[in-house]
């Protein structure tokens, strides 16, 4: 019988663990996420979760749209390879219902395993965008 819980060992917990993922995704979005992933070398894929307060102000719905990823994330969790997976929000996404975000993950769980595939196309290089304070200080010159 297959075990559906969420516990410690499904979850991304250092900065450490984190900042391995953002260093060369693979990436999958939609209009209200966005899920950067990499395999692990553990025997199950992990999730971590980022509700930034600037994408959604309210406690409430940050604590909601968390509660709706991880449990669609542990009933889903057998259908996903070993991967480490950040899961970010966009703006806008406080407005949805919890119907249409749990159909969004459902669909970029899938997405993101494809992309971790070993034998998936390599993602082109993230591009940063220019600093803002770099750009302001060139206008001023």
């Amino acid at each position: 019988m297959e075990d559906f819980n969420f516990g410690r060992e499904l979850r991304l917990l250092t900065p450490s663990h984190y900042s391995r993922i953002f260093n060369e995704p693979a990436r999958a979005a939609t209009p209200f996420f966005t899920l950067l992933a990499k395999p692990n070398d553990q025997a199950k894929p992990r999730l971590g979760l980022t509700v930034a307060k600037k994408r959604v102000k309210k406690a409430c719905q940050r604590n909601r749209i968390k509660r709706l990823a991880r449990e669609s994330f542990r009933l889903n969790q057998h259908t996903i390879d070993n991967i480490d997976i950040v899961l970010m929000v966009k703006s806008g996404i406080d407005e949805q219902s919890n119907e249409e975000l749990t159909k969004q993950l459902g669909k970029l769980w899938r997405k993101i395993n494809e992309r971790c595939k070993p034998d998936a196309p390599k993602p082109p290089p993230f591009k940063k965008r220019p600093n803002k304070s770099a750009k302001s200080n060139k206008q001023s010159q």
